[in-house]
């Protein structure tokens, strides 16, 4: 946890950004009867019946200080996807950069030898030389910001029924520029003298 914690209290690099990473999965949802618009005097009128469909990944990278994000909306979640996920960052993104500071929890594809499974050997070196891996500590992913970020793009353009990832790549797309466009940043206040002081039961 301390590590994680001293990561976020490092000042701002524009050759070493902090970027933190999650994903999550996503049921697809679709109506039996369609709805009835909203109307005055009523709001929208859903039936109760749904029909269950595909489900999609959201892959989630943030960087805290730069105030920037990336969500990206894939049919799986495999070793190979976090992979040209991970690529994509690095290339397209932070092509530039001496490292990335990448934080992230211990999933098990949230490894380098994924980035072997999915590029030639020199390829997967080169991506790896160039990230800093920080783990989030077990039953600790609350520390992970993406995770925070990723229940507030399902609270604002996700939480109603969509039957299909074309129109979940259109709302998150929608959602992810106007959060750029914002640059809405993170200001991380929990420190490790926090952690000291109000989580008393993690030190001897």
């Amino acid at each position: 946890m301390e590590d994680i914690l001293e990561v976020y209290a490092r000042p701002y690099n524009q050759q070493y950004p902090v970027v933190c990473m999650d994903e999550s999965s996503m049921q697809l949802i679709g109506e039996v009867q369609e709805p009835i618009p909203a109307a005055p005097g009523h709001p929208v009128l859903m039936d109760d019946e749904y029909v269950r469909k595909d489900v999609a990944n959201i892959f989630m990278e943030v960087e805290p200080l730069g105030g920037k994000r990336k969500v990206k909306i894939t049919e799986r979640r495999t070793k190979i996807d976090w992979a040209c996920f991970v690529e994509e960052m690095l290339e397209q993104r932070y092509p530039k950069v001496e490292k990335v500071v990448l934080v992230m929890d211990n999933l098990n594809m949230h490894k380098t030898a994924s980035l072997y499974e999915a590029f030639p050997p020199e390829k997967a070196r080169s991506l790896a030389n160039r990230l800093e891996i920080h783990y989030t500590p077990k039953h600790g992913s609350w520390l992970n910001i993406a995770e925070n970020w990723l229940s507030v793009l399902k609270g604002q353009c996700l939480s109603s029924r969509i039957d299909c990832i074309e129109k979940v790549c259109a709302k998150v797309s929608a959602w992810n520029n106007d959060r750029n466009n914002r640059q809405s940043s993170v200001d991380w206040q929990f420190r490790t003298s926090d952690a000291r002081t109000k989580l008393k039961r993690l030190y001897p």
